[in-house]
């Protein structure tokens, strides 16, 4: 089949020690790129902890030849298998939907048809049904604001330059790899906000001070901070049994960090255990930050 295919492991792949109950196969299929309905399957997904699950994404069944080889692909799964997976779909294109449903034996979530048509019935007016329209430039000031908000982003990571720093919208500060590059971006390509990240170094806890050039910016610091045990694992990657990566130097930046955020009246949250989305949303409320599309009309 022509169709690109892409797989994410869950919590862990169906093994051998796993209870076939506890595993299921995971398919997200669309007519187009897939996006929205891989991100609405995770969110459902994230709500069963104990479930362990293999994902794989299907994007562009734009003809019903391609949709019925899809559904065969899944079928043979469940026969493999002797589970039956887990389908979560947006067709836009009802054709293509009704190929799909009709020829697939997994348990099937159709997304769009489970929001669309309640809307439709509310708001007295027909959708579009185009494909890709999620990711449609629907405002060319919006998106030249997200691509400014990148492109800020970008140069100002991990304090580049100070040049600039009072045009950013918020300023992340952590120790190193405690989460802010990434948070960052997310914040920038989301929602078109700039985005500075600073990091707090041993200079900074010797001196008892923040960095010189972020005093008079206090307003729109945020902290992020991460659990120790978590630093390390990921600081081994980078520098493999160095002290920088060593436990004992993990739990003093992060005291150190931990305690000079505190002192300066400075938010912030522990980024261990929350999805870049969720840390985005509390930055956001934290700040009060108005980003693209945040505001309703007056």
């Amino acid at each position: 089949m022509t169709a690109e295919t892409t797989s994410t492991p869950g919590t862990a792949a169906g093994s051998a020690d796993t209870p076939a109950e506890q595993w299921r196969p995971v398919f997200i299929v669309s007519d187009g790129t897939a996006i929205t309905a891989e991100t609405l399957a995770h969110s459902v997904m994230t709500q069963f902890p104990d479930l362990s699950y293999d994902r794989q994404r299907i994007p562009f069944i734009d003809t019903v030849e391609k949709a019925r080889q899809t559904a065969e692909k899944i079928n043979a799964v469940h026969r493999r298998k002797g589970v039956r997976p887990l389908v979560f779909s947006t067709f836009v294109d009802p054709n293509l939907s009704r190929a799909f449903i009709s020829a697939c034996d997994g348990f099937q979530i159709e997304l769009f048809r489970s929001f669309v048509g309640p809307l439709e019935r509310e708001l007295g007016m027909k959708s579009v049904h185009t494909v890709g329209a999620t990711h449609k430039i629907k405002n060319e000031e919006r998106y030249n604001k997200r691509i400014e908000a990148i492109d800020y982003t970008l140069t100002h990571d991990d304090g580049q330059t100070n040049r600039g720093l009072d045009e950013a919208e918020v300023i992340l500060v952590g120790v190193s790899r405690s989460g802010k590059t990434p948070t960052s971006l997310f914040l920038a390509m989301q929602f078109g906000i700039k985005v500075a990240n600073y990091p707090l170094i041993p200079e900074d806890f010797d001196r008892d001070s923040l960095p010189e050039a972020l005093q008079p910016l206090r307003h729109k610091l945020f902290g992020l901070s991460i659990k120790p045990e978590r630093l390390s694992e990921i600081r081994n990657e980078r520098r493999p049994n160095s002290r920088y990566a060593s436990i004992e130097n993990c739990r003093e930046e992060i005291a150190a960090a931990e305690r000079l955020m505190s002192e300066n009246g400075i938010h912030w949250l522990n980024s261990t255990t929350k999805s870049i989305e969720e840390i985005a949303a509390t930055i956001i409320a934290k700040l009060n930050l108005q980003g693209v599309g945040n505001k309703l009309r007056e």
